[in-house]
């Protein structure tokens, strides 16, 4: 089975990307990755306190030293922390001369001005596409739902305008209205959106009586909010769709692919099994392909995506009803 696609108008040798994640961190896990199969990766995200914290860490060291002959030989500029995200430029230049897969940039600000400045910082260091990743938690009871919404609008608008290469933005599933929330955003001029990202929240230790927080890693019942939604609006948008979630084995990438994700990514199986592991999911889809007779990866796409009739439009209330009706408990 042809397992070539296209995500973002970069042509790809099939539809895994490995996204952001520790082993995309490195130039060493990103050849790992790329010799296992993956077809782009997405890098660990620029986040802008993280940047903006380092920039005021080297200001405070540079007015320690004002007036003193010997600063230098305290705090050699070597040493210092430079201004901007050098680790990450860094990163993309030498991936983007290593490696022949497809770079994709994370970014995650909180101002126009951190958007715009690390999305350019990362096209001019090589980054063949741009991924938002958005996190506007809506904590403060004023903040309504249409503000929150219009935020991302406007994210993505700024970000459009400030580079030429190809931008997407991940989503989290928590909208009142997932489907006109992305069709909002395909209008704006996304190249594709990332349905969807999974947002760690906080737990309570009973010990310190102080919230902390734990990232734990998806598991494949998660495929199922990116199925109905990637379902509803395969062949509706202008702007690729991936997907994202719940990817274990090659099961969920075939379930995604059906409902009409251009690609699919994954992260948490790739850290439980290694980048290995895109191997057994590339060998399993290509099995599943070639037993049911497809030739190629935009064949089986969208089989089973509303637009061609293969989710059904009306029935999602009444598949409820008769889920509840009919279980009937363990016995």
């Amino acid at each position: 089975m042809d397992l070539t696609t296209e995500y973002l108008g970069l042509s790809l040798r099939n539809p895994l990307i490995a996204s952001a994640s520790p082993l995309t961190g490195t130039l060493d896990g990103l050849r790992r990755l790329e010799d296992a199969g993956a077809a782009a990766v997405v890098l660990p995200s620029l986040f802008e306190e993280e940047i903006e914290a380092e920039a005021a860490a080297r200001e405070r060291l540079d007015a320690l030293g004002a007036g003193f002959a010997e600063a230098d030989g305290f705090f050699p500029r070597a040493s210092l922390p430079t201004a901007g995200p050098p680790h990450q430029l860094r990163l993309i230049e030498r991936a983007r001369a290593a490696l022949g897969i497809p770079l994709i940039a994370s970014l995650n600000g909180t101002t126009d001005a951190g958007w715009t400045s690390y999305a350019r910082l990362a096209e001019q260091a090589g980054a063949q596409a741009i991924e938002l990743n958005t996190y506007f938690p809506p904590l403060d009871p004023a903040l309504d739902g249409a503000a929150v919404e219009q935020r991302h609008v406007d994210v993505l608008t700024a970000v459009k305008r400030a580079v030429r290469i190809p931008v997407a933005i991940k989503l989290g599933a928590g909208f009142s209205a997932p489907g006109a929330m992305i069709r909002r955003l395909d209008a704006a001029g996304a190249d594709g959106v990332v349905l969807f990202n999974r947002f760690y929240q906080a737990d309570i230790d009973l010990v310190t009586l102080r919230p902390w927080w734990h990232p734990s890693l998806s598991g494949k019942t998660e495929i199922r909010p990116g199925l109905l939604w990637i379902s509803t609006l395969a062949g509706t948008l202008r702007a690729a769709i991936a997907a994202s979630s719940g990817v274990e084995t090659a099961e969920e990438v075939v379930k995604y692919l059906l409902v009409g994700a251009d690609v699919v990514m994954s992260t948490s199986a790739l850290l439980r099994h290694g980048p290995e592991h895109l191997r057994a999911l590339l060998e399993g889809l290509a099995r599943w392909g070639d037993a049911r007779g497809f030739t190629s990866v935009a064949d089986l796409r969208g089989r089973m995506s509303r637009a061609r009739s293969g989710w059904p439009a009306a029935g999602a209330r009444g598949d409820y009803i008769g889920v509840l009706h009919g279980y009937m408990g363990d016995r």
